[in-house]
Formats: structure tokens, C-alpha cells, sequence
């Protein structure tokens, strides 16, 4: 009788655990971490930036509308400033995502990289937005948790000036993450025409050339996603909805560390 009540508290176990570890692996393929700028001021020209607000309300949209958690995080971990000249609430997933009290509580309060756990999420997303292009480049910890999660396996996805925060993310191996993919960021073209060219820091397009990646663009503020292995990105504004639509294909296809 106790050689059967061994058996049987063994089994018990070996189900219990596997259905932990069947849990741990479907939270992880459900969730994806959507990294936003603190950076609030345009250069020295003395007016306020952020993340462009459509580049999270739409690929949030496709995230969540496919049952994916969303969470936050920034260089930070404080609050995450909306670009003011985003602020379009006519764009009906804009006014969604602005009226979800439970999300906007989230944009307030981010996650610090050091409180993200790369091993949960199968995706990270870089929203655009020209305040990225001062506090993502050079920050190590999110480099760090960016190249962890694609060497793992993870899916990486960037809008517009997203793309800002891959530009200096190197993998194990020494070489840049972008070199050799193909990818679609804003253009220097599109830059020149918001009149923003000598305000940058930087130019991303030839940045990203700099970098060995193969750039790709549609005309200006056009729709244009480019796939590229594991790298998903989107030129401008108006690629956000793409981008995160190809995202969530790419997501539905393959876990963590396929």
C-alpha cells in the first residue's frame, strides 16, 4: 500500500510540474514588452517630445486583440511622455488606448530594465517617436536586455525612430544586431521634410547603413514593413499597424528559443 502511495505522490508530481512548466511556457509566448523613451524635450529647440502615440495605440491594438499581455518599460522606469503633436484622438485606437486607465497607469510607472524578465516575454517592441533618439542608443541595460532576448529566440520589432534604440545593440559574437538585416526605419528623407535634420543627434537612416544593415523605404510617411529573420520593422507612423500585425503573425508561428 505505501509502495503504491509513492507511486502515486510521484505522478502527482511529475504532473504537477509539467503543468508549471506548460504555464510558464504559454505566459511567456503571450506576452510582449513595448520599450518607450523618458526623453520630453526636441534638442534645444525648447519644445516637448516623447513616443509618437499611434506607434504604441496601434501595434498595442494588434497585441492585445491577439490575446497577448502588453507591459512597459523604459530607460528609467518612471514615466513615459506622449509627443504632444501625436496626440490625435480622432485615430480611434488612440482614444482606446488613452481612456484605458489600468494601460496609462502602466505608460506613468514603467518597468527599469533591471526589473524585466527577458525569459517571459517573446517579443520586444520599440516604439517610435522623436525622444527616443536621445535616451535609447547608448543605453546599456536595454541593449543588454535586447540582444538576451533575440539571442534566446525572441522576436524584435521597431517603428519609425524605434529603430534609434538598435543602432549600438551588439550580440555575443561582437557584431551589431542590425548588420546584414534588412530593415525600414524613418528616412533622412522624411526627417529633411519635418525640418528636424540639424535638431537630431543623429541621422538613424545613415546610422543604420553605419551599422551594416541594409535599409529599405517606401516614399515619404508611406507604409513600408520589412521582415528581416527575427527583425520586424517599420519606416514611419504609418507602418505601426503593419508592424504590429506581422508581429503577431511571426508570434502565432514559433515560441521562445525555437
Amino acid at each position: 500500500m505505501s509502495i503504491k502511495k509513492g507511486l502515486i505522490a510521484v505522478i502527482v508530481g511529475l504532473a504537477m510540474s509539467a503543468c508549471a512548466t506548460s504555464s510558464a511556457q504559454e505566459s511567456a509566448r503571450k506576452r510582449v514588452l513595448i520599450v518607450l523613451t523618458n526623453h520630453s524635450q526636441l534638442g534645444n529647440t525648447g519644445k516637448p517630445t516623447g513616443f509618437y502615440l499611434s506607434e504604441v495605440s496601434h501595434p498595442y491594438a494588434a497585441f492585445t486583440q491577439a490575446s497577448y499581455e502588453v507591459d512597459f518599460v523604459s530607460p528609467t522606469g518612471k514615466a513615459a511622455p506622449i509627443d504632444p503633436k501625436s496626440n490625435d484622438k480622432s485615430d480611434p485606437k488612440n482614444l482606446q488606448l488613452l481612456q484605458n486607465k489600468a494601460v496609462m497607469a502602466k505608460i506613468q510607472d514603467t518597468l527599469a530594465p533591471g526589473e524585466v524578465k527577458p525569459n517571459d516575454y517573446q517579443a520586444i517592441f520599440f516604439a517610435g517617436g522623436h525622444g527616443v533618439m536621445w535616451d535609447l542608443p547608448d543605453n546599456k541595460p536595454l541593449q543588454q536586455l535586447t540582444a538576451s532576448m533575440y539571442e534566446r529566440g525572441a522576436l524584435v520589432g521597431a517603428v519609425c525612430h524605434g529603430l534609434a534604440a538598435l543602432v549600438n545593440v551588439k550580440l555575443s559574437n561582437g557584431e551589431y544586431l542590425v548588420k546584414g538585416k534588412t530593415v525600414a526605419a524613418f528616412t533622412n528623407d522624411e526627417e529633411e521634410a519635418v525640418g528636424l535634420t540639424k535638431v537630431m543627434p543623429f541621422l538613424l537612416e545613415s546610422k543604420l547603413i553605419e551599422r551594416g544593415a541594409k535599409h529599405t523605404k517606401a516614399a515619404n510617411f508611406q507604409s513600408h514593413v520589412v521582415v528581416s529573420k527575427r527583425l520586424v520593422t517599420g519606416q514611419n507612423p504609418a507602418s505601426a499597424t503593419g508592424v504590429g500585425e506581422k508581429m503577431v503573425e511571426l508570434m502565432q508561428k514559433t515560441s521562445p528559443g525555437s
